[in-house]
């Protein structure tokens, strides 16, 4: 699943420390999200997408097998 959330915190000039804080999880979560190793779920891709003030599928895509 490929996503977009370093471009939206570059955008909106925030620390992946910033990204975690305001979701509830820590920095190493927003790391592996960021760099592909971690899918996270629902609850917390809606959070993300809250902070951007953006929808889940603007942040995410799923990539065809």
């Amino acid at each position: 699943m490929k996503n977009n959330i370093r471009v939206e915190r570059a955008i909106k000039k925030i620390t992946q420390q910033d990204l975690a804080n305001l979701c509830g999880v820590s920095r190493q979560t927003i790391n592996a999200i960021e760099t592909e190793r971690f899918v996270p779920s629902t609850v917390l891709a809606l959070k993300i997408a809250r902070v951007f003030s953006k929808t889940v599928n603007d942040l995410f895509v799923l990539e065809n097998d």
